[in-house]
C-alpha cells in the first residue's frame, strides 16, 4: 500500500475512533500542539483548507532573520518554506538590510488559526515585516512589541516616504524565485513596482499579486513541492493564462478607479437584509479538512 493511501486510512481511522474530535472547532485542536507531527514532511489539502505534516521550526534566530511574536508559536513550516525564508533572509543581508523580519509562517502541525489567517494552513506560507532587520538580537519581549512599518501613503494610491529601493529588490527576489508561486502585496506597492520596473524586465510582476491589507508586511506563498500528492495547487488566474502579462494595466487602473473611487453606477445598492454569514476556516470542523489531517493531529 503506498504511503498516501497509509496516511489516508490512518486519518479515517483516527475520525472513526475520535468521535468528539470532529465536533471540536479544527482551530482550538490544531492551536493546541506545541510541536510538529513526527511524519514525513508534507503540505495536506489547501493553503485555506489544510494541514501539514513533519513541518520545521524556523529558529527563533538566525545569521539573516529573527523571528517575529514567538508567543504565537507559529515559526513552523514545510522544509522548502523554511529553506526559502533562509535563502531570501541572506540575499536581504547581501543589498542593505541586516536580515529579514519574519512573521506568521503556520502553527506546529499547520491547520486553521485561532487568530488571523484564512491561510498559512499547509507550511507554504510566510509573513515577512515591511520593516528592514536593523538588528538581530531583539529579546523575546522586544519581539512581541516592536512593530513593522506601513508602506502605504493615507491617500492608499501610493507608497509613503518608508518604501525603499531595497524593498523593491527583496520582492523582486522573492518573485522570481521558481519555489514561490505568487506575493501578496499592498496594492500601491504593486503600482510603484510597476511604475519603476524596467520594460525588459517584468516577468516576475506577474507573480506580485495586489490585496488590501499587506501594508505591514508582504505573503510569500509557495508552489506546492514537487511529489506531494496531497497539496491542492492554487488555480491560475487570467493573467496567469496569458502570455507575458505583468498585471499592470488592470491593476492601475482597477485599484486608483474603480476601488478607491467607484462610478455611481457601479456601486452596488443597499441589500434589503443581512448576507448570511460564509463559514470561514475558524468555523471548521475536522469533518471540513482532508481525511489525512486526523493523522497529522494524533501522531506523536
Amino acid at each position: 500500500m503506498s504511503i498516501f493511501r497509509t496516511t489516508l486510512a490512518a486519518g479515517l481511522i483516527c475520525l472513526l475512533a475520535l468521535p468528539s474530535m470532529a465536533e471540536t472547532k479544527a482551530n482550538q485542536l490544531f492551536g493546541s500542539k506545541p510541536t510538529a507531527s513526527q511524519q514525513k514532511s508534507q503540505p495536506i489539502g489547501f493553503y485555506s483548507k489544510g494541514c501539514a505534516a513533519g513541518n520545521v521550526e524556523l529558529p527563533e534566530t538566525g545569521p539573516t532573520w529573527q523571528a517575529m511574536r514567538l508567543s504565537r508559536n507559529r515559526n513552523w513550516g514545510q522544509p522548502v518554506m523554511i529553506d526559502f525564508l533562509k535563502d531570501l533572509s541572506a540575499y536581504a543581508a547581501s543589498v542593505g538590510w541586516r536580515g529579514l523580519y519574519i512573521g506568521d509562517i503556520s502553527q506546529p502541525r499547520g491547520g486553521p488559526m485561532t487568530s488571523g489567517h484564512a491561510s498559512h494552513q499547509i507550511g507554504l506560507d510566510a509573513d515577512i515585516w515591511m520593516k528592514p532587520a536593523t538588528k538581530l538580537n531583539l529579546s523575546r519581549r522586544d519581539r512581541e512589541k516592536i512593530s513593522s512599518i506601513n508602506v502605504r501613503a493615507e491617500s492608499q494610491k501610493s507608497v509613503n516616504s518608508n518604501w525603499t529601493p531595497t524593498h523593491a529588490r527583496i520582492l523582486k527576489k522573492a518573485a522570481s524565485d521558481r519555489r514561490v508561486d505568487r506575493v501578496f502585496v499592498t496594492p500601491p506597492v504593486k503600482i510603484e513596482l510597476c511604475k519603476t520596473a524596467k520594460k525588459s524586465d517584468r516577468k516576475w510582476l506577474q507573480k506580485i499579486r495586489p490585496i488590501y491589507g499587506h501594508n505591514y508586511h508582504f505573503h510569500v506563498r509557495l508552489k506546492c513541492p514537487k511529489g506531494s500528492r496531497g497539496c491542492v495547487k492554487q488555480s491560475p488566474t487570467v493573467n496567469e493564462l496569458s502570455k507575458g502579462g505583468s498585471g499592470c494595466d488592470s491593476t492601475l487602473q482597477w485599484w486608483v478607479t474603480d476601488y478607491l473611487n467607484p462610478p455611481k453606477s457601479t456601486r452596488p445598492a443597499k441589500p434589503a437584509k443581512p448576507a448570511p454569514k460564509k463559514r470561514g476556516a475558524r468555523d471548521f470542523t475536522m469533518a471540513d479538512l482532508p481525511n489525512q489531517c486526523g493523522a497529522v493531529l494524533s501522531s506523536r
